[in-house]
This record gives structure tokens, C-alpha cells and sequence, in this order.
């Protein structure tokens, strides 16, 4: 039975502390293990890559890269409702991202001052897709659609194939359907390192982004510097705020949407009524015994799911603010008031009928959220984590010589004697 306690200052730093601790003991698990594999790819390229999927995954396929061709082929396998329903979602998350494109801009005075900023999608981009039981083709369109509005020029894709030797149609239905150029069947931290790196096979690219697991976070986490990373993510997390008005069987299966993830998610409700709490804790017990994941988030929420007991609005609002969520839903009778209250969130769902899975898979708001508070001051992945900006500025004579005191004298309080001397030499000469 998930927890009901009343909620107050200290409760509330409690779970901020232990959703941060489950992080950073995983970190520490990691940490050698994936630096001694990324060595080792930096220096032996494909023979090391080879060697982890022998060592992991039981086998290594003959050809690291499959063909988009092979990859449209392998569609046919998968169910046309899916299919459907993909390239659905997909249309949604393009329109939704296309909005956030960004231009170059040139601005200019009257007196031939030219500056501006030249805005372009990044030359190439890693996206990594998990395997296994973690296999998401809702994330393969969430983690290229946004690059490919961006104009990245080249999106490789990287996950590792199944136990037979061939990559999920699902995953691979997607990848077609996002726009990936390049696809390589090799997974883990290995994966990871091949794409900072470059190896024979692998292209070196610019950035790497999507989500994996714990060796797969360490390694983005300690290769950033070599390559750009969208963030390190951490357990899902949900966190739903409800008044006397939310439905308790709603508020139940939403909480174990997320606590399904995994046994370190998180799923917290936040209620202003004593009777939602109850019922919503009821809820949970009795629909749980018929989800496939029943274990799974049987034990995400007896370690860190709660349900908390707040005294009026205003200590719910703080609470979330404090725990800065990965997903929060506002089951109140009037969610649009919240907007501009809750200011620490990866993603905001507004109203009983705005559930997580809803943005997870067809809204068409990105699903790749900050995670383990980091919403405090992280953002969703957008276009904007695709592109690259460089400012550019154009003085005419008269205009630097206006402004060359000024330079100079700025130059020599902070002593860069040499920096006043290339404003001084030209106004010495002018």
C-alpha cells in the first residue's frame, strides 16, 4: 500500500533527498566501469565496439550499419494500426516543434554598424535508442523529429538488435518515419563512445541524445566536453497535484504509468482532500492486480512513491516548485491557474483529461524531460538543443574610433594591456 503521510517543509526535503540519493548511487556503480569502456573504444574503434557485444549481448552482428532500405523492408512486419498511429504522432510532434524554429538575423544602424546572429542545425547527431524490454519507438520520434526540423546534416541512430540478430520493426518503423539517415545496431556505453569517437564505421558526430540506461547516462555524463549531450537522465517521475474535485481512479493509474518504468521511479500524489488520498491509495491496490508490470511498480511505490496530505493550494504549488518533477499533472477544478505558478517542471499536464501517456506519445510536446529536480533549471528537449548559433559583427572605421576610448579604458582596468593596444594602434593610426 503506497504511503499517506501529511505533507509539511521537512517531509517535502525528505523526497527531494531521496529521489537525488537513488541518482547518485547509481552514479557511483557506474562510474569505473563505463570510463574503462570508453578508453578502451578510443583507442581500438570497431574491435572494442565488437568485443562489448560479444561480451554483452551474446553475439555481434557481421555488418555494425543496416541500410534505411533494410529497415523499410523490415516495416512490413510491423501492425498497420501501429503504423498508422505512428505516423499520427509523428505529424503532431512535427507541427508542435516546428513552431520553435529558429532565424538568422542581421540588425543594422544608421551609421553602418552591422551586427547580427547566424542560426544552423548541427553538422551531424548521435541518437540512441535503447533495446531490449526498453524499447520505445515513442522515443525515436521525439529524439529526431526535433533534429530533423532543426536541419541537423546527418542523424545516425544507434541501438542495439535482439537476441536474433535483428533490431525491433517497431523501432526500426520509426526511424524510417522520424527521418533518420544513418542506422548502426550496436547499444550500451560502447555505443555511446563510437559516436563521440568515431571509429572505421562509426561517424564521429556533434551531439549525442536519447535515453538508455545507467551505463548509457554514465558514459553521455563523461564524455561531455568531447561531445555534447541533451542531459543525463535519471528514473521517470511523476507528480500529480489534485483538489476534492480529481477522480480517484484517474489519479491512481496515472501515478503507475510512470512507476511501471521502473523499480526507482517515482510517483507522488499531492491532494488538498484526506477522501482523494484515501481513495486514490485504494485505487492503486485494486488496479494494479491486473497491470502486466505488477511487480515493478508494486516496489517503485513502496520506495519512493507517496501520497501527501497538503493543507490548501499554496503548499501543493510549493511542494512541486521544491521537487521540480519530470512530469506534473494539475487534476484541479481550474488547472489554467496554475500556469504561471508552477515555474519547476520538465512538463505540465493540465486537467483530468490531459493524462502523462498523452504527452508521452501523440500530443506533440516533447516526452524527453528533465529529470531528478533538474527541472529547476533544465529544459525539454526542442529544436533548440539541435542548433548551433555564431554572432558575427561588422564596425566601420569611424564607428571603432567613436568607441575606442571606451575600449581601451575597459581593456586596461582589467589590465589586458594588449587587448587596449589593438584598439589604441588603429586610433593612433587614424
Amino acid at each position: 500500500m503506497i504511503r499517506i503521510v501529511k505533507g509539511n517543509q521537512a517531509v517535502c526535503a525528505q523526497f527531494v533527498k531521496e529521489l537525488k540519493e537513488r541518482v547518485h548511487e547509481n552514479d557511483r556503480r557506474a562510474d569505473s566501469a563505463v570510463a574503462e569502456i570508453i578508453e578502451n573504444v578510443r583507442q581500438n574503434g570497431d574491435t572494442a565496439i565488437r568485443q562489448y557485444a560479444e561480451k554483452f549481448d551474446g553475439w555481434c552482428p557481421e555488418s555494425l550499419e543496416l541500410s534505411i532500405e533494410e529497415a523499410k523492408e523490415m516495416m512490413k512486419e510491423c501492425n498497420p494500426k501501429f503504423l498508422a498511429a505512428l505516423e499520427r504522432a509523428a505529424e503532431n510532434i512535427r507541427n508542435f516543434h516546428m513552431r520553435q524554429k529558429q532565424q538568422s538575423r542581421i540588425d543594422t544602424t544608421p551609421e553602418g554598424i552591422i551586427m547580427g546572429q547566424r542560426v544552423r542545425g548541427l553538422k551531424r547527431v548521435g541518437v540512441y535508442v535503447p533495446g531490449g524490454t526498453a524499447a520505445y519507438p515513442s522515443s525515436v520520434l521525439m529524439n529526431t523529429i526535433p533534429a530533423k526540423v532543426a536541419e541537423v546534416g546527418e542523424i545516425v541512430m544507434v541501438t542495439p538488435p535482439g537476441r536474433n540478430g535483428a533490431p525491433d520493426p517497431n523501432i526500426m518503423a520509426a526511424a524510417v518515419i522520424a527521418g533518420a539517415d544513418r542506422i548502426f545496431l550496436i547499444g550500451g556505453a560502447q555505443a555511446v563512445a563510437g559516436l563521440a569517437f568515431g571509429t572505421e564505421s562509426i561517424p564521429r558526430v556533434d551531439k549525442i541524445v536519447g535515453p538508455g540506461n545507467i551505463f548509457v547516462a554514465t558514459a553521455k555524463k563523461q564524455l561531455y566536453g568531447t561531445v555534447d549531450i541533451d542531459m543525463i537522465a535519471g528514473p521517470s517521475e511523476i507528480l500529480v497535484m489534485a483538489d476534492k474535485t480529481a477522480k480517484p481512479n484517474y489519479l491512481a493509474a496515472d501515478l503507475m504509468s510512470q512507476a511501471e518504468h521502473d523499480v526507482m521511479a517515482s510517483a507522488i500524489l499531492l491532494t488538498t482532500s484526506e477522501k482523494v488520498a484515501k481513495e486514490t491509495a485504494e485505487e492503486i491496490e485494486k488496479q494494479m492486480q491486473n497491470l502486466s508490470r505488477k511487480e515493478i511498480i508494486e516496489k517503485s511505490i513502496q520506495d519512493f512513491g507517496a501520497i501527501l496530505v497538503c493543507e490548501n493550494k499554496e503548499q501543493m504549488i510549493e511542494f512541486a516548485n521544491e521537487l521540480a518533477p519530470e512530469h506534473l499533472e494539475v487534476c484541479c477544478e481550474n488547472p489554467f491557474e496554475y500556469i504561471g505558478k508552477l515555474d519547476n517542471a520538465g512538463s505540465l499536464f493540465l486537467g483530468n483529461y490531459s493524462p502523462e501517456p498523452l504527452g508521452d506519445y501523440y500530443a506533440g510536446a516533447n516526452h524527453v524531460l528533465p529529470t531528478s529536480g533538474t527541472a529547476r533549471f533544465f529544459s525539454p528537449l526542442s529544436v533548440d538543443t539541435f542548433l548551433k548559433k555564431e554572432s558575427f559583427i561588422y564596425y566601420p572605421k569611424n564607428e571603432l574610433l567613436k568607441a575606442a576610448d571606451d575600449i581601451i579604458c575597459l581593456a586596461e582596468i582589467e589590465e589586458l594591456t594588449a587587448h587596449a593596444n589593438a584598439i589604441a594602434i588603429r586610433k593612433e593610426m587614424n
